[in-house]
Protein backbone atom coordinates (compact mmCIF):
# COMPACT_ATOMS: atom_id res chain seq x y z
CA UNK A 1 0.00 0.00 0.00
CA UNK A 2 2.87 2.69 1.02
CA UNK A 3 4.64 1.67 -1.98
CA UNK A 4 1.53 2.20 -4.38
CA UNK A 5 1.08 5.27 -3.16
CA UNK A 6 5.02 6.25 -3.10
CA UNK A 7 4.91 5.12 -6.78
CA UNK A 8 1.43 7.18 -7.51
CA UNK A 9 3.38 10.64 -5.89
CA UNK A 10 6.43 9.81 -7.65
CA UNK A 11 4.85 9.82 -11.18
CA UNK A 12 2.31 12.68 -10.58
CA UNK A 13 5.56 14.83 -9.31
CA UNK A 14 7.22 13.71 -12.63
CA UNK A 15 4.15 14.59 -14.43
CA UNK A 16 3.65 18.16 -13.10
CA UNK A 17 7.48 18.62 -13.71
CA UNK A 18 7.10 17.84 -16.98
CA UNK A 19 3.95 20.46 -17.43
CA UNK A 20 4.79 23.61 -19.08
CA UNK A 21 4.92 26.25 -16.36
CA UNK A 22 1.60 28.25 -17.08
CA UNK A 23 -0.50 24.89 -16.84
CA UNK A 24 0.93 24.11 -13.88
CA UNK A 25 0.25 27.89 -12.21
CA UNK A 26 -3.52 26.84 -13.32
CA UNK A 27 -3.38 23.62 -11.67
CA UNK A 28 -2.01 24.71 -8.67
CA UNK A 29 -4.93 27.25 -8.74
CA UNK A 30 -7.47 25.04 -9.51
CA UNK A 31 -6.43 22.39 -6.28
CA UNK A 32 -5.80 25.41 -4.14
CA UNK A 33 -9.40 27.66 -5.34
CA UNK A 34 -11.19 23.96 -4.86
CA UNK A 35 -10.13 23.57 -1.17
CA UNK A 36 -10.37 26.92 0.18
CA UNK A 37 -13.85 26.79 -1.19
CA UNK A 38 -14.88 23.29 0.69
CA UNK A 39 -13.50 24.47 3.52
CA UNK A 40 -15.25 27.71 3.38
CA UNK A 41 -18.29 26.10 2.89
CA UNK A 42 -17.65 23.47 5.63
CA UNK A 43 -16.46 26.50 8.01
CA UNK A 44 -19.76 28.09 6.99
CA UNK A 45 -21.90 24.67 8.14
CA UNK A 46 -20.56 24.09 11.08
CA UNK A 47 -20.83 27.89 12.18
CA UNK A 48 -22.98 28.62 14.52
CA UNK A 49 -26.35 31.04 13.79
CA UNK A 50 -26.48 34.60 15.36
CA UNK A 51 -29.34 36.09 16.25
CA UNK A 52 -30.26 39.35 18.17
CA UNK A 53 -29.46 39.55 21.88
CA UNK A 54 -32.29 42.23 22.24
CA UNK A 55 -34.42 44.02 19.79
CA UNK A 56 -33.84 48.30 20.02
CA UNK A 57 -30.89 49.44 22.71
CA UNK A 58 -29.59 52.66 23.27
CA UNK A 59 -25.88 53.13 22.13
CA UNK A 60 -24.93 53.62 25.80
CA UNK A 61 -26.30 50.32 27.10
CA UNK A 62 -25.17 48.41 24.05
CA UNK A 63 -21.38 49.42 25.28
CA UNK A 64 -22.20 48.24 28.88
CA UNK A 65 -23.80 44.54 27.20
CA UNK A 66 -20.52 43.96 25.37
CA UNK A 67 -18.52 44.71 28.77
CA UNK A 68 -20.51 42.30 30.19
CA UNK A 69 -20.47 40.17 27.48
CA UNK A 70 -16.96 39.98 27.72
CA UNK A 71 -16.74 39.05 30.60
CA UNK A 72 -19.41 36.22 30.19
CA UNK A 73 -17.18 35.12 27.49
CA UNK A 74 -20.14 35.29 25.30
CA UNK A 75 -19.28 34.91 21.38
CA UNK A 76 -20.79 38.46 20.07
CA UNK A 77 -21.09 40.36 16.76
CA UNK A 78 -22.60 43.47 15.23
CA UNK A 79 -24.19 44.24 13.07
CA UNK A 80 -23.14 46.58 10.61
CA UNK A 81 -25.92 47.88 8.78
CA UNK A 82 -28.54 48.02 12.14
CA UNK A 83 -26.10 47.82 14.95
CA UNK A 84 -27.43 45.12 17.06
CA UNK A 85 -25.36 42.61 19.76
CA UNK A 86 -25.46 39.16 17.72
CA UNK A 87 -25.08 36.47 19.73
CA UNK A 88 -25.54 32.37 19.14
CA UNK A 89 -29.05 31.40 19.27
CA UNK A 90 -28.70 28.82 21.85
CA UNK A 91 -26.97 30.80 24.04
CA UNK A 92 -30.00 33.81 24.04
CA UNK A 93 -32.10 32.64 26.89
CA UNK A 94 -29.01 32.07 29.21
CA UNK A 95 -27.37 35.08 28.13
CA UNK A 96 -30.64 37.38 28.88
CA UNK A 97 -31.42 36.08 32.21
CA UNK A 98 -27.22 36.54 32.95
CA UNK A 99 -27.84 39.87 32.10
CA UNK A 100 -31.08 40.72 34.13
CA UNK A 101 -28.65 39.55 36.70
CA UNK A 102 -26.69 43.04 36.57
CA UNK A 103 -29.36 45.07 35.45
CA UNK A 104 -29.11 44.79 32.16
CA UNK A 105 -30.84 46.52 29.99
CA UNK A 106 -31.36 49.44 32.15
CA UNK A 107 -34.44 51.30 30.04
CA UNK A 108 -37.16 48.60 30.92
CA UNK A 109 -36.26 49.02 34.75
CA UNK A 110 -36.65 52.86 34.99
CA UNK A 111 -39.14 53.28 37.44
CA UNK A 112 -39.25 55.30 40.99
CA UNK A 113 -36.00 54.28 41.92
CA UNK A 114 -35.67 57.37 39.71
CA UNK A 115 -36.09 59.09 42.36
CA UNK A 116 -33.91 57.89 44.85
CA UNK A 117 -30.95 59.33 42.83
CA UNK A 118 -29.36 62.26 43.92
CA UNK A 119 -31.12 65.33 42.06
CA UNK A 120 -28.23 67.68 43.20
CA UNK A 121 -28.74 71.20 44.98
CA UNK A 122 -30.92 73.50 43.96
CA UNK A 123 -33.30 71.16 41.71
CA UNK A 124 -36.59 73.47 40.89
CA UNK A 125 -39.92 72.64 41.20
CA UNK A 126 -40.25 71.93 37.14
CA UNK A 127 -37.48 69.35 37.43
CA UNK A 128 -38.89 67.36 40.36
CA UNK A 129 -42.04 67.37 38.52
CA UNK A 130 -40.91 66.01 35.49
CA UNK A 131 -38.85 63.52 37.65
CA UNK A 132 -42.25 62.38 39.20
CA UNK A 133 -43.94 62.55 36.11
CA UNK A 134 -40.82 60.32 34.56
CA UNK A 135 -40.99 57.41 37.29
CA UNK A 136 -44.75 57.38 36.94
CA UNK A 137 -44.30 56.48 33.40
CA UNK A 138 -41.83 53.98 33.79
CA UNK A 139 -43.83 52.38 37.11
CA UNK A 140 -46.81 51.93 34.75
CA UNK A 141 -44.66 50.79 31.82
CA UNK A 142 -43.69 48.03 33.75
CA UNK A 143 -47.08 46.93 34.87
CA UNK A 144 -48.45 46.74 31.23
CA UNK A 145 -45.33 44.85 30.53
CA UNK A 146 -46.24 42.24 33.03
CA UNK A 147 -49.23 40.87 30.99
CA UNK A 148 -48.43 37.50 28.95
CA UNK A 149 -48.94 39.21 25.66
CA UNK A 150 -47.32 42.21 26.06
CA UNK A 151 -43.26 42.21 25.80
CA UNK A 152 -42.56 46.06 26.59
CA UNK A 153 -44.00 49.43 27.08
CA UNK A 154 -44.04 52.95 27.25
CA UNK A 155 -46.70 55.51 28.71
CA UNK A 156 -46.33 58.86 27.98
CA UNK A 157 -48.78 61.65 29.92
CA UNK A 158 -49.59 65.07 29.31
CA UNK A 159 -50.80 67.10 31.71
CA UNK A 160 -51.37 70.92 31.76
CA UNK A 161 -50.12 73.51 34.55
CA UNK A 162 -52.43 74.13 37.54
CA UNK A 163 -53.10 77.93 37.78
CA UNK A 164 -55.75 79.90 39.57
CA UNK A 165 -56.09 82.62 36.46
CA UNK A 166 -57.54 79.89 34.28
CA UNK A 167 -61.49 79.07 34.28
CA UNK A 168 -61.48 75.80 32.23
CA UNK A 169 -58.76 73.39 32.67
CA UNK A 170 -57.33 70.91 30.13
CA UNK A 171 -58.39 67.40 31.16
CA UNK A 172 -54.73 64.90 31.32
CA UNK A 173 -54.65 62.50 28.46
CA UNK A 174 -52.67 59.29 28.02
CA UNK A 175 -51.07 57.69 25.84
CA UNK A 176 -49.74 54.18 25.49
CA UNK A 177 -47.66 52.11 23.04
CA UNK A 178 -47.03 48.06 23.65
CA UNK A 179 -44.29 45.96 21.71
CA UNK A 180 -46.54 42.62 21.56
CA UNK A 181 -44.32 39.42 21.34
CA UNK A 182 -44.14 37.43 17.96
CA UNK A 183 -47.59 37.24 16.48
CA UNK A 184 -49.56 37.88 20.03
CA UNK A 185 -52.86 40.38 20.33
CA UNK A 186 -54.46 41.94 22.64
CA UNK A 187 -58.56 41.39 23.42
CA UNK A 188 -60.69 44.04 23.97
CA UNK A 189 -60.68 42.99 27.26
CA UNK A 190 -57.12 43.55 27.75
CA UNK A 191 -57.21 46.82 26.09
CA UNK A 192 -60.35 48.11 28.49
CA UNK A 193 -57.99 46.68 31.44
CA UNK A 194 -54.82 48.63 30.08
CA UNK A 195 -56.94 51.67 29.85
CA UNK A 196 -58.33 51.51 33.73
CA UNK A 197 -54.84 50.59 34.82
CA UNK A 198 -53.56 54.03 33.09
CA UNK A 199 -56.48 56.09 33.88
CA UNK A 200 -57.19 55.39 37.85
CA UNK A 201 -52.95 55.61 38.32
CA UNK A 202 -53.27 59.63 37.07
CA UNK A 203 -55.95 61.82 39.03
CA UNK A 204 -58.60 63.24 37.05
CA UNK A 205 -57.97 60.98 34.38
CA UNK A 206 -60.96 59.29 32.71
CA UNK A 207 -60.63 56.36 30.61
CA UNK A 208 -62.12 58.71 27.14
CA UNK A 209 -59.20 60.08 27.43
CA UNK A 210 -56.47 57.27 27.25
CA UNK A 211 -55.25 55.88 23.79
CA UNK A 212 -53.30 52.36 23.34
CA UNK A 213 -51.33 51.91 20.41
CA UNK A 214 -49.51 48.77 19.06
CA UNK A 215 -45.93 48.52 17.74
CA UNK A 216 -47.71 48.55 13.92
CA UNK A 217 -49.63 51.68 14.61
CA UNK A 218 -53.07 50.20 15.00
CA UNK A 219 -55.20 52.15 17.31
CA UNK A 220 -56.71 49.59 19.79
CA UNK A 221 -58.77 51.89 21.61
CA UNK A 222 -62.09 52.83 20.30
CA UNK A 223 -62.22 56.67 19.34
CA UNK A 224 -66.16 56.67 20.09
CA UNK A 225 -66.97 57.91 16.24
CA UNK A 226 -67.80 54.64 14.98
CA UNK A 227 -70.47 53.13 17.38
CA UNK A 228 -72.10 51.22 15.10
CA UNK A 229 -69.20 48.83 14.37
CA UNK A 230 -68.95 48.36 18.63
CA UNK A 231 -72.03 47.15 18.98
CA UNK A 232 -71.87 45.03 16.19
CA UNK A 233 -69.06 43.47 18.01
CA UNK A 234 -70.50 43.47 21.62
CA UNK A 235 -73.40 41.21 19.72
CA UNK A 236 -71.19 38.92 18.51
CA UNK A 237 -69.62 38.03 21.54
CA UNK A 238 -73.38 37.89 23.13
CA UNK A 239 -74.35 35.85 20.55
CA UNK A 240 -71.29 33.62 21.14
CA UNK A 241 -71.53 33.13 24.30
CA UNK A 242 -75.12 31.99 24.55
CA UNK A 243 -74.19 30.00 22.38
CA UNK A 244 -71.56 28.58 23.87
CA UNK A 245 -73.88 28.10 27.62
CA UNK A 246 -76.27 26.15 25.42
CA UNK A 247 -73.04 23.50 23.71
CA UNK A 248 -71.90 23.72 27.15
CA UNK A 249 -75.22 22.43 28.51
CA UNK A 250 -75.60 20.00 25.95
CA UNK A 251 -72.22 18.46 26.42
CA UNK A 252 -72.09 17.90 30.20
CA UNK A 253 -75.66 16.17 29.54
CA UNK A 254 -74.25 13.96 26.99
CA UNK A 255 -70.71 12.98 28.34
CA UNK A 256 -71.28 10.14 31.00
CA UNK A 257 -73.40 8.43 27.73
CA UNK A 258 -71.36 8.78 24.95
CA UNK A 259 -68.35 10.01 26.47
CA UNK A 260 -66.39 13.51 26.01
CA UNK A 261 -64.45 12.89 22.90
CA UNK A 262 -67.33 10.82 20.92
CA UNK A 263 -69.78 13.75 20.32
CA UNK A 264 -69.82 17.19 18.36
CA UNK A 265 -72.22 20.14 19.26
CA UNK A 266 -72.83 23.21 17.51
CA UNK A 267 -75.98 25.36 18.71
CA UNK A 268 -76.73 28.52 16.63
CA UNK A 269 -78.70 31.12 18.15
CA UNK A 270 -81.31 34.07 16.60
CA UNK A 271 -81.07 37.19 19.03
CA UNK A 272 -82.96 40.18 18.51
CA UNK A 273 -80.97 42.91 20.24
CA UNK A 274 -83.73 45.67 19.61
CA UNK A 275 -84.43 47.88 22.06
CA UNK A 276 -88.74 48.45 22.99
CA UNK A 277 -90.28 50.48 25.32
CA UNK A 278 -94.34 50.53 25.37
CA UNK A 279 -96.58 52.08 27.52
CA UNK A 280 -100.13 50.97 27.64
CA UNK A 281 -103.57 52.01 29.46
CA UNK A 282 -106.61 50.04 29.29
CA UNK A 283 -110.01 50.74 30.82
CA UNK A 284 -112.50 47.87 32.26
CA UNK A 285 -116.11 49.13 31.72
CA UNK A 286 -117.62 46.05 33.50
CA UNK A 287 -115.80 46.80 36.48
CA UNK A 288 -117.02 50.00 38.39
CA UNK A 289 -116.44 50.95 41.88
CA UNK A 290 -118.57 54.22 43.83
CA UNK A 291 -115.67 56.69 44.58
CA UNK A 292 -117.73 60.14 45.95
CA UNK A 293 -121.09 60.30 47.20
CA UNK A 294 -123.03 63.38 48.53
CA UNK A 295 -126.85 63.52 49.86
CA UNK A 296 -128.97 66.75 50.38
CA UNK A 297 -132.65 66.55 51.11
CA UNK A 298 -135.04 69.37 51.92
CA UNK A 299 -138.48 69.45 53.36
CA UNK A 300 -141.66 72.38 54.09
CA UNK A 301 -144.75 72.10 56.33
CA UNK A 302 -147.58 74.71 55.73
CA UNK A 303 -147.50 77.71 54.98
CA UNK A 304 -145.18 80.12 55.43
CA UNK A 305 -146.57 83.08 57.92
CA UNK A 306 -144.01 85.87 57.70
CA UNK A 307 -144.75 85.64 54.24
CA UNK A 308 -147.94 87.71 52.72
CA UNK A 309 -149.68 90.57 53.76
CA UNK A 310 -149.97 94.23 51.98
CA UNK A 311 -146.13 95.41 50.45
CA UNK A 312 -144.44 97.72 52.82
CA UNK A 313 -142.31 98.23 55.46
CA UNK A 314 -145.00 98.46 58.13
CA UNK A 315 -146.60 94.59 56.82
CA UNK A 316 -143.05 93.26 56.95
CA UNK A 317 -142.85 93.40 60.58
CA UNK A 318 -141.14 90.33 62.92
CA UNK A 319 -143.41 88.10 64.69
CA UNK A 320 -144.59 88.28 68.31
CA UNK A 321 -142.83 86.61 71.17
CA UNK A 322 -144.25 82.81 72.04
CA UNK A 323 -144.19 80.60 74.67
CA UNK A 324 -141.83 77.48 75.33
CA UNK A 325 -143.41 74.54 73.94
CA UNK A 326 -146.50 76.31 72.65
CA UNK A 327 -147.20 75.27 69.18
CA UNK A 328 -147.22 77.50 66.62
CA UNK A 329 -150.64 80.00 65.50
CA UNK A 330 -152.19 78.71 62.75
CA UNK A 331 -153.83 80.89 60.52
CA UNK A 332 -157.65 80.75 60.33
CA UNK A 333 -159.37 78.91 58.12
CA UNK A 334 -156.64 76.88 56.80
CA UNK A 335 -154.93 73.01 56.74
CA UNK A 336 -151.21 71.88 57.88
CA UNK A 337 -150.07 69.99 54.90
CA UNK A 338 -146.78 69.79 53.55
CA UNK A 339 -146.39 72.41 51.29
CA UNK A 340 -143.02 71.22 49.90
CA UNK A 341 -140.14 68.84 49.57
CA UNK A 342 -136.70 68.31 48.16
CA UNK A 343 -134.32 65.94 47.58
CA UNK A 344 -130.69 65.42 45.94
CA UNK A 345 -128.15 63.34 45.52
CA UNK A 346 -125.21 63.24 43.95
CA UNK A 347 -122.42 59.95 43.56
CA UNK A 348 -119.36 59.38 41.60
CA UNK A 349 -117.69 56.56 39.61
CA UNK A 350 -114.47 55.20 38.89
CA UNK A 351 -114.05 53.07 36.13
CA UNK A 352 -111.14 50.41 36.18
CA UNK A 353 -108.24 51.65 34.26
CA UNK A 354 -104.66 49.77 34.23
CA UNK A 355 -101.43 51.58 32.62
CA UNK A 356 -98.86 49.28 31.97
CA UNK A 357 -95.13 50.53 30.83
CA UNK A 358 -92.86 48.05 29.10
CA UNK A 359 -89.33 47.87 28.35
CA UNK A 360 -88.00 44.78 26.35
CA UNK A 361 -84.18 43.90 27.16
CA UNK A 362 -82.62 43.24 23.65
CA UNK A 363 -80.50 39.50 23.19
CA UNK A 364 -83.72 37.84 23.49
CA UNK A 365 -83.96 34.32 21.62
CA UNK A 366 -86.00 34.36 18.82
CA UNK A 367 -84.69 30.78 16.83
CA UNK A 368 -82.19 28.38 18.54
CA UNK A 369 -80.91 25.75 15.71
CA UNK A 370 -78.86 22.63 17.09
CA UNK A 371 -76.70 20.12 15.57
CA UNK A 372 -75.47 17.32 17.08
CA UNK A 373 -72.96 14.31 16.23
CA UNK A 374 -72.47 11.08 18.17
CA UNK A 375 -69.91 8.90 17.37
CA UNK A 376 -70.70 5.00 16.68
CA UNK A 377 -71.13 2.49 19.05
CA UNK A 378 -67.35 0.04 19.85
CA UNK A 379 -68.96 -3.66 20.05
CA UNK A 380 -67.53 -7.29 19.00
CA UNK A 381 -68.54 -9.49 16.25
CA UNK A 382 -68.94 -13.22 16.45
CA UNK A 383 -65.39 -13.61 15.15
CA UNK A 384 -64.41 -11.83 18.05
CA UNK A 385 -62.98 -8.99 16.46
CA UNK A 386 -63.76 -5.05 17.43
CA UNK A 387 -66.10 -3.13 14.88
CA UNK A 388 -68.01 0.05 15.25
CA UNK A 389 -71.53 -0.21 14.69
CA UNK A 390 -74.61 2.71 14.40
CA UNK A 391 -76.62 3.19 17.63
CA UNK A 392 -80.06 2.33 17.30
CA UNK A 393 -82.89 4.59 16.46
CA UNK A 394 -83.82 4.16 20.49
CA UNK A 395 -81.26 5.61 21.61
CA UNK A 396 -80.86 7.99 19.49
CA UNK A 397 -84.69 9.34 20.07
CA UNK A 398 -83.31 9.20 23.66
CA UNK A 399 -80.67 11.48 22.95
CA UNK A 400 -83.11 13.76 21.15
CA UNK A 401 -85.32 13.88 23.69
CA UNK A 402 -82.25 14.77 26.03
CA UNK A 403 -81.26 17.45 23.50
CA UNK A 404 -84.76 19.06 23.28
CA UNK A 405 -84.52 19.93 27.08
CA UNK A 406 -81.14 21.56 27.53
CA UNK A 407 -81.74 23.71 25.25
CA UNK A 408 -85.49 24.44 25.96
CA UNK A 409 -86.93 23.32 22.56
CA UNK A 410 -90.01 25.11 21.31
CA UNK A 411 -91.85 24.55 18.20
CA UNK A 412 -93.93 27.40 18.52
CA UNK A 413 -90.91 29.89 18.38
CA UNK A 414 -90.11 27.56 15.08
CA UNK A 415 -86.54 25.69 16.86
CA UNK A 416 -84.53 23.30 14.58
CA UNK A 417 -83.10 20.07 16.19
CA UNK A 418 -81.34 17.38 14.47
CA UNK A 419 -78.89 14.52 16.10
CA UNK A 420 -77.42 12.13 13.96
CA UNK A 421 -75.00 9.39 14.18
CA UNK A 422 -71.28 9.32 12.24
CA UNK A 423 -67.87 7.53 12.65
CA UNK A 424 -65.46 9.67 13.93
CA UNK A 425 -61.88 9.15 12.74
CA UNK A 426 -59.77 9.39 15.77
CA UNK A 427 -57.55 12.62 15.64
CA UNK A 428 -54.42 12.15 18.11
CA UNK A 429 -51.32 14.14 17.33
CA UNK A 430 -48.38 12.41 18.51
CA UNK A 431 -44.76 13.23 17.86
CA UNK A 432 -44.20 11.23 14.98
CA UNK A 433 -47.07 13.00 13.21
CA UNK A 434 -45.14 16.28 13.90
CA UNK A 435 -43.64 17.32 9.98
CA UNK A 436 -40.06 17.33 10.76
CA UNK A 437 -39.27 20.54 9.04
CA UNK A 438 -40.96 22.30 12.34
CA UNK A 439 -38.49 20.76 14.19
CA UNK A 440 -36.30 23.77 15.88
CA UNK A 441 -32.89 21.71 14.95
CA UNK A 442 -33.76 20.85 11.08
CA UNK A 443 -32.89 23.84 9.71
CA UNK A 444 -29.47 22.94 11.44
CA UNK A 445 -29.61 19.94 10.35
CA UNK A 446 -29.90 21.23 6.78
CA UNK A 447 -27.60 23.68 7.05
CA UNK A 448 -24.50 20.94 7.94
CA UNK A 449 -25.49 18.66 5.63
CA UNK A 450 -26.42 21.05 2.19
CA UNK A 451 -22.29 22.43 3.48
CA UNK A 452 -20.56 19.00 3.02
CA UNK A 453 -22.82 17.98 -0.02
CA UNK A 454 -21.43 21.88 -1.32
CA UNK A 455 -17.91 20.93 -0.75
CA UNK A 456 -18.18 17.46 -1.82
CA UNK A 457 -19.60 18.87 -5.17
CA UNK A 458 -16.19 21.35 -5.36
CA UNK A 459 -13.99 18.51 -4.74
CA UNK A 460 -15.44 16.48 -7.50
CA UNK A 461 -15.90 19.15 -10.14
CA UNK A 462 -12.56 20.82 -9.30
CA UNK A 463 -10.14 19.36 -7.80
CA UNK A 464 -10.60 15.79 -8.85
CA UNK A 465 -9.91 16.59 -12.28
CA UNK A 466 -7.04 18.57 -11.53
CA UNK A 467 -5.70 15.69 -9.61
CA UNK A 468 -6.39 13.43 -12.65
CA UNK A 469 -3.95 15.86 -14.92
CA UNK A 470 -1.26 14.46 -12.56
CA UNK A 471 -2.41 10.35 -13.06
CA UNK A 472 -0.11 8.81 -15.40
CA UNK A 473 -1.98 8.45 -18.80
CA UNK A 474 -1.82 4.72 -20.40
CA UNK A 475 0.20 4.41 -23.71
CA UNK A 476 -1.48 5.04 -27.16
CA UNK A 477 0.59 3.53 -30.58
CA UNK A 478 1.39 6.20 -31.98
CA UNK A 479 0.49 6.40 -35.90
CA UNK A 480 2.78 4.98 -38.43
CA UNK A 481 4.35 7.89 -40.49
CA UNK A 482 3.69 8.60 -44.29
CA UNK A 483 5.28 7.36 -46.66
CA UNK A 484 7.55 8.80 -48.94
CA UNK A 485 7.48 7.85 -53.18
CA UNK A 486 9.26 4.42 -54.02
CA UNK A 487 8.78 3.32 -50.49
CA UNK A 488 7.03 -0.21 -50.01
CA UNK A 489 3.97 -0.53 -48.51
CA UNK A 490 2.82 -3.09 -46.26
CA UNK A 491 0.78 -5.79 -47.70
CA UNK A 492 -2.49 -7.46 -45.75
CA UNK A 493 -1.58 -10.52 -46.96
CA UNK A 494 1.46 -13.17 -47.91
CA UNK A 495 0.53 -12.73 -51.63
CA UNK A 496 1.92 -9.77 -52.27
CA UNK A 497 5.43 -10.81 -53.02
CA UNK A 498 6.77 -7.62 -51.53
CA UNK A 499 10.87 -7.93 -50.52
CA UNK A 500 10.07 -6.35 -47.33
CA UNK A 501 8.51 -9.55 -45.88
CA UNK A 502 9.96 -8.87 -42.28
CA UNK A 503 9.42 -4.94 -42.06
CA UNK A 504 5.70 -6.26 -42.93
CA UNK A 505 5.53 -8.60 -40.35
CA UNK A 506 6.67 -6.26 -38.05
CA UNK A 507 3.97 -3.88 -38.98
CA UNK A 508 1.24 -6.07 -39.23
CA UNK A 509 2.08 -7.53 -35.82
CA UNK A 510 1.02 -4.43 -34.04
CA UNK A 511 -2.59 -4.66 -36.07
CA UNK A 512 -5.67 -6.20 -34.37
CA UNK A 513 -6.83 -9.42 -34.31
CA UNK A 514 -8.73 -8.71 -37.50
CA UNK A 515 -5.62 -7.91 -39.36
CA UNK A 516 -4.16 -11.15 -38.10
CA UNK A 517 -6.77 -13.17 -39.04
CA UNK A 518 -5.86 -11.70 -42.54
CA UNK A 519 -2.45 -12.82 -42.94
CA UNK A 520 -2.91 -16.46 -41.99
CA UNK A 521 -3.56 -19.23 -44.36
CA UNK A 522 -6.85 -18.88 -46.40
CA UNK A 523 -9.13 -22.33 -47.13
CA UNK A 524 -11.60 -22.97 -49.08
CA UNK A 525 -14.65 -21.05 -46.54
CA UNK A 526 -11.61 -18.46 -45.67
CA UNK A 527 -13.21 -15.61 -48.36
CA UNK A 528 -16.39 -14.93 -45.76
CA UNK A 529 -14.14 -15.00 -43.28
CA UNK A 530 -11.79 -12.45 -45.02
CA UNK A 531 -14.25 -10.14 -45.58
CA UNK A 532 -15.71 -10.36 -41.74
CA UNK A 533 -12.09 -9.57 -40.83
CA UNK A 534 -11.84 -6.63 -43.08
CA UNK A 535 -15.45 -5.32 -41.75
CA UNK A 536 -13.91 -5.67 -37.79
CA UNK A 537 -10.50 -3.82 -38.91
CA UNK A 538 -12.37 -1.09 -40.67
CA UNK A 539 -14.31 -0.68 -37.51
CA UNK A 540 -11.39 -0.57 -35.21
CA UNK A 541 -8.54 1.24 -36.86
CA UNK A 542 -10.39 3.00 -39.72
CA UNK A 543 -6.96 4.93 -40.12
CA UNK A 544 -4.87 2.18 -40.80
CA UNK A 545 -7.08 1.01 -43.38
CA UNK A 546 -7.57 4.28 -45.02
CA UNK A 547 -3.44 4.07 -45.02
CA UNK A 548 -3.59 0.97 -46.60
CA UNK A 549 -6.14 1.74 -49.08
CA UNK A 550 -4.06 4.70 -50.19
CA UNK A 551 -0.90 2.72 -50.73
CA UNK A 552 -2.66 0.79 -52.96
CA UNK A 553 -4.26 3.42 -54.71
CA UNK A 554 -0.77 4.94 -55.08
CA UNK A 555 0.69 1.45 -56.98
CA UNK A 556 -2.37 1.18 -58.92
CA UNK A 557 -1.40 4.53 -60.30
CA UNK A 558 2.36 3.63 -60.89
Amino acid sequence: MASSLTATLSTGMRTFTEMPVGRQLALIGMIAGGLVAAAAIIFWALKPTYAPLFAQVDSAEAAEMMQALDQLAVPYKIDNISGRIEIPQQMIAETRLLLAGQGLPKSADIGFELLQQDAGFGTSRLMEGARFQRALEGELGRSIAALDPVERARVHIAKAERSVFVRERTPPTASVVVHLKGNRSLTDKQVGAIVHLVSSSVPELTPDHVTVVDQSGRLLTSDGEDKTDRLSLDHLDYAHRVESRYVDRVQALLTPIVGRDRMRVQVAADLDFSRVERTQETFDPDRTAIRSEQTNEEERIGADPAAGGIPGALTNQPPAGGAVGAPPPAAAGTATVPSSRSQQATRNYEVDRTIAHTQETPGGVRRLTAAVVVDYQDQVNDAGEPVRVPRSEAEMETIRELVREAIGFSETRGDSLRVSSASFVPDVLTDEDIPIWTQPWFLDLVKVVGGFLMALIVLLVVVKPALAQLAPKPEIPEEPAALEDGEERPALTDESGSDGEGEDLVALSHQPSAMASLMGPKGPDQQQLDLDAVREMVREDPKRVAQVMKSWLAEDGN
